[in-house]
């Protein structure tokens, strides 16, 4: 399937949502915001907003399956979450088994201090999981 608007990302946390968005040319992920998840309605209006912002009806949503591959806690949380989304957007899922490790390390390489703010965590997460994406469907 070949997709022709932006795509927004979500790395679905029980507290937080990082969120992150591709460019116009589809090459690369651009961070965007974290949602705080302590209201879920609130949380979709957010994300509702952002898509409407970016023209876009197209989600990709980082899923975090077990190493054996099967749906643990977490993954049956982030697709529940995004159940109000599936009539009216397309929603795309992307493996994203340590990705908040990768999102550590880039932080680390960049020296950005991120362990008082797990928002910024949250955030380049949904980068990596959308930058992984975009490389692997082009």
């Amino acid at each position: 399937m070949e997709i022709k608007k932006r795509i927004v990302a979500l790395d679905i946390g029980t507290k937080r949502i990082g969120v992150a968005v591709s460019d116009g040319l589809f090459l690369g992920a651009v961070p965007l915001k974290v949602i705080q998840r302590n209201n879920d309605k609130k949380a979709i209006l957010e994300i509702k907003s952002i898509l409407d912002e970016y023209k876009t009806d197209v989600i990709l949503i980082g899923v975090p399956y077990n190493m054996d591959g099967s749906l643990g806690f977490q993954a049956k949380n982030c697709l529940d979450f995004i159940k109000p989304l599936e009539s009216a957007c397309t929603i795309l899922k992307q493996d994203e088994r340590l990705s908040s490790e990768k999102a550590e390390s880039i932080l680390r390489q960049k020296g950005k201090k991120y362990t008082k703010n797990k928002g910024m965590v949250d955030v380049a997460a949904a980068c990596v999981i959308l930058q992984e994406y975009l490389d692997n469907n082009r």
